[in-house]
């Protein structure tokens, strides 16, 4: 689907007219005709933003950055943390290449999470390249072990001793880690990089920092 088939495909779904949408996202009508149409070949960053925020998707949905029929909901994988039965996690500092993940010398603390989340580790993220998912720099992410994760999905994958928390989409002899964040842009590995490249684990809960 094109950038302009997945905006009308949303809006017809919501029921919207093209006014209607033209309205919130702060342009006329005759410019969202264009837009489905194909007839504005690249559309600003900012007016990807405001449709992807109108239409409750992703700006990396809109883009095409995934060959699904449905747009993956942000952080459609993760929930959020709640009061619950406590049980300790592992906290993972720097992972080496080579190392099991769980390796005493990887572990770097213990993580208070609810007895129902299903994780075997949890990551400390840095930076903001997951902020439109909600995950911002410290909160903590739990993650279940695992070697494979469906396209679309929030990840933990390892590139060569650096673990990452990025969307993950594989297609052919190509993987690809999308970020949250419009102003990051995607790593697209191929051919020998891949050997560099190992999913660790799928994203299946964060934690917020807290705040003083």
């Amino acid at each position: 689907m094109t950038t302009g088939e997945r905006i009308k495909a949303l809006r017809t779904q919501k029921g919207m007219t093209q006014e209607e949408l033209g309205e919130k996202v702060g342009v006329k009508t005759p410019a969202i005709y264009k837009y489905e149409n194909g007839l504005v070949v690249n559309l600003k960053r900012s007016t990807i933003e405001k449709l992807a925020e109108v239409l409750d998707t992703t700006p990396s949905y809109l883009m095409g950055f995934d060959d699904v029929s449905s747009p993956p909901a942000p952080a459609s994988n993760l929930i959020p943390i709640a009061d619950l039965h406590m049980k300790k996690i592992p906290l993972i500092g720097t992972i080496a290449c080579g190392t099991p993940i769980l390796a005493e010398e990887n572990i770097t603390d213990y993580i208070d999470a609810p007895g129902h989340i299903r994780a075997d580790f949890a990551l400390m993220c840095r930076g903001d390249s997951m902020i439109g998912a909600n995950i911002r720099s410290g909160d903590i992410v739990f993650i279940r072990q695992q070697p494979e994760v469906c396209n679309g999905q929030i990840a933990a994958v390892l590139v060569g001793d650096e673990a990452t928390l990025k969307r993950f989409y594989h297609s052919g002899n190509t993987v690809t880690l999308l970020a949250e964040n419009p102003d990051v842009a995607p790593l697209t590995l191929s051919g020998s990089e891949l050997e560099s490249v190992r999913v660790i684990g799928l994203a299946v809960a964060f934690m917020h920092e807290m705040e003083a």
